[in-house]
């Protein structure tokens, strides 16, 4: 028996099933594939941001930043700036990396400035991507000093979460640089409306992006198992349902345990050469030994075995951290996933510093 809960916000203001749109069907699902803010990301060069952000069809930037801004104005706007601060003073403001780590994030605080006011100049001393020091100058803004000190905050928000994704992402990168053939890889598990921009930092610090939402990806998890009444039941659904839509995407199956795996390996073997099976994610099957300071792989070693030299690609996920990450690249999974660099995230300090 499967049981789902639906919540239903304040006199409904939140249903899952709303009276005007699906987010079921994507039929229903705009795709305003040329979004201003694409379109300028892909005509201007942006030497400061040279690692392109995912792809998104629906993701608008300069709505996300506006909505920021909204939400910090209020009804009344910035009361102490517009109190204090005379409004033709101008202003240079200096932004200041507190910590070590990777800077990530300034094509989005310059996108803050521009909408907030395009008289805000802005000078980067470094590069997304780079590996910056405490007490570093990252960049300088120049212009109106009420226009600065209204975006400060919603700049530095950005910056300071998505330079931490980096700055987290890049140490687990690291540490299996000598597993050449592992690649690391970020899940859903994403701050609500931030999705493209922490995939975005992931990218920044060296590792790659899982699926970006619902669409690009069929991934039957343990949940669909369930509703759908088994594996082999879940994955011949799964299948039908593309071939009937005309749907090509990646198919991935989740398996906890050995019982599992052997159940999506039959299911490929019985199609001969045709599932549209593409990747087995290995989940849970890394534990951390009871001393605290030794990592077991042999479930996942046994997993890998069982899969053998068949053409579906292998994703190893749960128990990823900093300290297990190479002993699981070490087992030759070709992936690795794992959601602590986007929701566990430690947001780097920056600072930024107004001279008027």
């Amino acid at each position: 028996q499967v049981v789902l809960f639906f919540f239903v916000g304040h006199r409904g203001a939140f249903r899952v099933l709303g009276p005007s749109r699906s987010y079921f069907r994507p039929e229903h699902v705009p795709l305003p594939m040329d979004l201003p803010w694409r379109t300028h990301w892909s005509t201007n060069v942006h030497q400061y941001a040279l690692i392109d952000p995912p792809v998104h069809p629906t993701y608008d930037l300069y709505a996300a930043v506006r909505a920021a801004l909204a939400e910090d104005a209020g009804d009344l706007g910035d009361i102490t700036t517009l109190s204090t601060v005379p409004e033709k003073t101008q202003a240079t403001a200096t932004f200041l990396a507190k910590a070590d780590g990777i800077v990530a994030g300034l094509y989005v605080a310059t996108v803050v400035f521009d909408l907030v006011d395009p008289a805000v100049n802005m000078t980067w001393q470094a590069n997304d991507g780079d590996e910056v020091r405490k007490g570093q100058v990252l960049g300088v803004a120049r212009g109106p000093a009420r226009a600065i000190l209204v975006g400060e905050r919603i700049a530095l928000n950005y910056m300071q979460r998505m330079s931490g994704i980096a700055t987290q992402t890049y140490q687990m990168v690291k540490a299996i640089g000598c597993c050449k053939s592992t690649t690391l890889l970020d899940t859903r598990k994403t701050a609500p409306g931030m999705r493209l921009l922490d995939k975005w930092a992931v990218k920044i610090g060296g590792g790659e992006n899982h699926r970006m939402g619902l669409y690009d990806m069929v991934m039957i998890k343990d949940n669909h198992h369930a509703a759908a009444g088994g594996i082999p039941e879940a994955i011949r659904a799964a299948e039908a349902y593309m071939r009937e839509k005309g749907i090509i995407r990646p198919v991935e199956v989740e398996t906890r345990t050995l019982e599992e795996v052997r159940a999506v390996l039959e299911v490929m073997d019985a199609a001969d050469g045709a599932s549209m099976v593409t990747r087995i994610m290995l989940d849970n099957m890394v534990t951390r030994d009871e001393d605290g300071g030794s990592v077991d792989v042999s479930l996942l070693e046994e997993a890998l075995r069982m899969i053998g030299d068949r053409t579906v690609e292998t994703e190893a996920s749960g128990n990823v951290t900093l300290a297990t990450v190479r002993d699981i690249a070490r087992t030759g999974v070709q992936f690795i996933s794992t959601g602590s660099v986007t929701h566990s995230v430690t947001a780097l300090d920056i600072s930024l510093l107004i001279d008027m």
